[in-house]
């Protein structure tokens, strides 16, 4: 079997790198762990913080974002696992013609509070910057959102306005924060992290 043989699922997560910090493992999303982000997602509170999740989310919108993850060139994303490999999130970053290129990520609930999106958010930064030649790297959090806001400023982010975001999961648009990270910024703050490249 040659590498255009293979299913589209097992050559995008073998084009996808794992990525390791200290407490987590970030990776492509397998068609197994459909059931583990279904039940994480489908919580209002993540789907009302995101611009993608719809509410409710059921294991049809969790295959659906497996079988988009393998198939988008435009955005690479990864599961958030820890070292036993429960996922608890989701995080990626990509550049849809057009548009500036952007990082996204949500935590299940009961994982908050815990530090993991941002250090989630800075791996995926770190390959961000590493593997494209991007100026910057942009965001945004819901102005009733705090704690997304507090990881993006974590990571370097500045604020650069405010505007309007269209939510899924409420059929609307809602305020938004916008923030951007300049790649000479993110170079004087790389030391942050022990991010490492497994494949």
């Amino acid at each position: 079997m040659t590498l255009l043989e293979l299913p589209s699922e097992i050559l995008r997560e073998i084009c996808t790198p794992v990525l390791e910090t200290e407490r987590l493992i970030l990776r492509a999303p397998r068609l197994g762990d459909a059931k583990a982000v279904a039940k994480l997602a489908n919580d209002r509170r993540i789907a009302e913080n995101t611009a993608r999740i719809p509410h409710p989310y059921g294991i049809a919108d969790a295959k659906q974002y497996i079988a988009w993850a393998h198939e988008t060139q435009s955005e690479t994303a990864f599961l958030i696992t820890l070292g036993d490999d429960t996922v608890i999130g989701a995080c990626g970053v990509g550049q849809v013609e057009g548009e500036k290129p952007e990082i996204g990520y949500w935590i299940g609930v009961r994982y908050w509070d815990k530090g993991f999106a941002t250090e989630a958010a800075r791996a995926v930064i770190d390959y961000a910057f590493d593997r494209f030649d991007y100026d910057a790297l942009h965001s945004s959090a819901r102005v009733t959102n705090p704690a997304s806001r507090r990881v993006l400023e974590k990571c370097g982010f500045q604020w650069t306005g405010a505007g309007l975001s269209r939510s899924r999961a409420l059929a609307s648009s809602v305020p938004v924060d916008r923030f951007r990270l300049d790649r000479g910024l993110w170079a004087s703050l790389k030391s942050w992290g022990k991010t490492k490249r497994v494949a």
